[in-house]
């Protein structure tokens, strides 16, 4: 089971593309190093304030490919350093 998700997030309090990478970088490494999935930026790469991540993760199971994207959403939704305003989840 394939499960991939496109986040759009905002970042209200940075003010340079220098920011907005330090925050990314620091989300991406948790999000990699705790839930063991595939995310990138995939747009939005000279914007500070705005950004779409592309998250994927893999499994035999259903429901364990379901609850790891659930788990990434909360890790995403409690960073405070942005917020989550557009997700788009497909399931293959």
């Amino acid at each position: 089971m394939i499960v991939y998700a496109e986040v759009e997030c905002m970042l209200y309090d940075g003010h340079s593309l220098k920011q907005k990478r330090s925050v990314l970088k620091r989300l991406l490494a948790k999000l990699q190093n705790t839930f063991n999935v595939a995310v990138t930026e995939l747009d939005y790469h000279d914007l500070w304030q705005r950004t779409k991540l592309g998250i994927v993760t893999i499994s035999n199971d259903y429901v364990h490919s379901e609850k790891v994207m659930q788990e990434v959403m909360k890790v995403i939704d409690a960073f405070v350093e942005l917020e989550r305003t557009q997700t788009t989840v497909e399931r293959m």
